[in-house]
């Protein structure tokens, strides 16, 4: 990260790719669970950008992939003019999310700045299946699929970007998550897009290392790295705030944040993507956003 770093705080109130409601309300709870002040107080400079508007996720049964596709697009070029903007001052986009297609329009507004771009995609799933081939056509589980153009990806949002495909697979590394693909579908994708993956068997109980070997391989690959970080990647069990809960044991709390500190502290460190936390699944008095948040003030300290 560079001497004495100046964030862009955009906050990303969606769930138009989501399962069902609730993460449109994560930036105002992280807001009122004191996310700036916690960042402040630690020394981070802050530009806010305010949140951008309101899209809620569709769950009416008439209503069809088209509409909410147009949903996450009309969101993700938004977030992209935004994310633009933040990179020609210089700034380090700090994006509180919303579902994970968010991720899609902080890379497609980076990629008109800064080409030369690496993405640790820190997710609780690997995102590689397209809409068409997923029984419940949500377009959260869908982004990996969506930045490199898989055939199957909604043109409306795998071609949002200044090239296509936005992402090359050498320049992503998946880190954390709980392999769902049959797993010759996974193995296959995977080496088409000359990946390699760190599904959670591989970082469980050696995390930090696990994470210091990604991040070096990423270093090399690009001048900037940004994070996308789903909660999801945590144990529903120690963190029980994802959207969508994983049946399968995912990385404690504890290692997850160690990991991110380790990818914050990168020279190349370029911005960070929250993703899926809602808020619903958190207590009145906002427990789980107050537990979030310091540890990733901690982390990026």
């Amino acid at each position: 990260m560079s001497k004495s770093p100046i964030f862009g705080f955009i906050g990303v109130p969606s769930s138009a790719g989501a399962h069902y409601p609730g993460q449109e309300q994560t930036p105002a709870a992280l807001r009122s669970a004191g996310l700036q002040a916690c960042l402040r107080d630690i020394g981070i400079s802050i530009v806010d950008y305010g949140d951008l508007p309101v899209v809620r996720c569709r769950v009416d049964p008439p209503i069809n992939r088209a509409e909410s596709v147009a949903d996450a697009r009309t969101v993700t070029g938004r977030l992209a003019d935004g994310i633009e903007k933040m990179v020609s001052a210089e700034q380090i986009p700090l994006v509180i999310g919303g579902d994970c297609t968010i991720t899609i329009g902080v890379v497609a507004g980076f990629l008109r700045k800064q080409p030369d771009l690496a993405l640790l995609y820190m997710d609780g799933g690997l995102d590689a299946v397209t809409p068409a081939a997923y029984r419940l056509g949500r377009l959260d589980s869908t982004g990996m699929a969506h930045l490199l153009a898989e055939p199957g990806s909604e043109p409306l949002l795998s071609e949002v970007g200044p090239r296509y495909p936005l992402m090359a697979g050498t320049n992503i590394v998946p880190f954390g998550y709980i392999p769902g693909e049959p797993p010759e579908v996974e193995k296959e994708f995977l080496s088409r897009h000359q990946m390699s993956g760190y599904p959670v068997s591989r970082v469980n109980g050696c995390a930090a290392r696990a994470a210091m070997e990604a991040r070096s391989y990423l270093e090399r690959q690009a001048e900037r790295l940004i994070v996308h970080f789903d909660v999801d990647v945590i144990d529903f069990v120690d963190f029980p705030a994802a959207d969508v809960l994983q049946p399968k044991q995912g990385m404690s709390f504890v290692e997850a944040f160690a990991a991110l500190r380790i990818f914050f502290a990168s020279p190349n460190f370029a911005g960070l993507v929250l993703t899926e936390f809602n808020p619903d699944h958190d207590d009145r008095d906002g427990t789980l956003a107050k537990r979030l948040i310091e540890a990733l003030a901690q982390a990026l300290r």
